[in-house]
């Protein structure tokens, strides 16, 4: 015989797997890559945002403006320096660290806000360019607000206010530091 009988060659298993092997891997590559991309972006704008607040906050975790806050930001205006939302238990350090900002702030007639949350009340202090003081306050829901009635001072709490010590009278009906009517017990004479 002088021909060779030449067998086709062997259908392989792997021939597909080869074939679809680069196809997939640079399918799952660029997958990885925008990934990747979609994570370093989202991380980059977390970090900003966090920088931004923190430089512009020394108050615990950040939680939506309520309607003290919202208050005292129009007092304030656009411009104006976020000096702190504080919780009660605020350490020290954060405490002193936004009774300082909105001071400093007060000093140079720049427009700030500062505000407190205590157990069913919120309550801030704002300052306008002109230097105008203002007050908001939040209890059981509805807000009060307006101008100071007294300069801005560090309460013995270390928060920031514009009252007078014991004087509360002046954010509406039932807020007064002693009931009207009732005598002011630090004028009765003392019990022998």
């Amino acid at each position: 015989m002088c021909y060779r009988e030449i067998a086709p060659p062997k259908p392989s298993a792997n021939r597909g797997r080869i074939y679809n092997a680069t196809s997939m891997k640079k399918q799952v590559l660029s997958a990885c890559v925008a990934l990747l991309f979609l994570v370093a972006c989202s991380n980059k704008q977390a970090t900003n945002s966090a920088a931004t607040s923190s430089s512009t906050s020394s108050s615990s975790p950040s939680k939506p403006p309520d309607a003290v806050q919202l208050k005292l930001q129009e007092y304030a205006g656009n411009s104006a320096t976020n000096c702190g939302r504080l919780d009660i238990h605020a350490p020290e350090a954060q405490s002193k660290s936004a009774a300082d900002c909105a001071m400093q702030a007060s000093k140079a007639k720049h427009a700030f806000y500062v505000a407190y949350d205590m157990p069913g009340m919120a309550l801030g202090v704002a300052g306008n360019a002109e230097g105008k003081l203002f007050t908001a306050r939040s209890e059981g829901g509805a807000v009060s607000s307006g101008d100071c009635p007294s300069e801005l001072r560090l309460a013995a709490s270390g928060r920031i206010t514009c009252f007078a010590p014991g004087d509360m009278g002046s954010m509406g009906a039932g807020h007064t530091a002693i009931p009207p009517g009732m005598p002011n017990p630090h004028a009765l004479p003392k019990a022998k």
